[in-house]
């Protein structure tokens, strides 16, 4: 791709902005960050093509992982001017952060974290890829299908078949006791 070639740029953007949304959204936690993230990253793609390259790895790693110097970058420009824009407090005494959730409950989340990735360790590769690509990558599954090339029923099988099998190591040990593994609404 040359300096403003805007269809070339338009098809990368089509092909990868879902995916650089995706982790800017987790990353960033605020939708209008994130986007705004994800247009910094293409914009100076787009001024600049050449800082990308082909031989240091394929061209989605090396915007994914732009994406996620700029998201954290924005996280913390965010925060320090939250910090600034604090009010005093009035009666003389130090401003502090409510209270969040305590140490119990990160621990809690790290070893459910840890149990998560476990389970789905424990699924075949073909469906941890299909839920991975769908769930991380943010890809529809028709997207997952032409990605991995297989057929879309294939895709919905094994994102199924995934999903049960998570549904039955992990429901208990989240409280869900339903018998329910159809993977209907509830």
């Amino acid at each position: 791709m040359t300096q403003g070639d805007e269809p070339a740029l338009g098809e990368l953007y089509d092909r990868y902005s879902r995916p650089a949304y995706s982790l800017a959204r987790r990353i960033c936690a605020d939708e209008g960050l994130a986007e705004d993230v994800v247009q910094e990253v293409f914009l100076a793609f787009w001024r600049d093509p050449r800082r990308f390259d082909p031989a240091r790895g394929p061209f989605g790693t090396w915007l994914l992982t732009l994406v996620h110097h700029k998201s954290v970058d924005a996280v913390r420009r965010e925060s320090t001017i939250r910090k600034r824009t604090v009010p005093a407090a009035e009666d003389g005494e130090e401003w502090s952060a409510p209270t969040g959730p305590g140490a119990d409950l990160a621990a809690l989340g790290a070893v459910e974290a840890g149990q998560v990735r476990r389970a789905l360790s424990d699924l075949p590769a073909e469906q941890r890829q299909a839920l991975a690509l769908a769930y991380y990558g943010g890809y529809t599954q028709r997207e997952v299908a032409a990605l991995t090339g297989v057929p879309l029923g294939t895709v919905k099988s094994r994102m199924f078949t995934g999903i049960q099998r998570l549904r039955r190591v992990l429901g208990p040990l989240f409280g869900d006791t339903s018998s329910d593994v159809s993977g209907g609404a509830r």
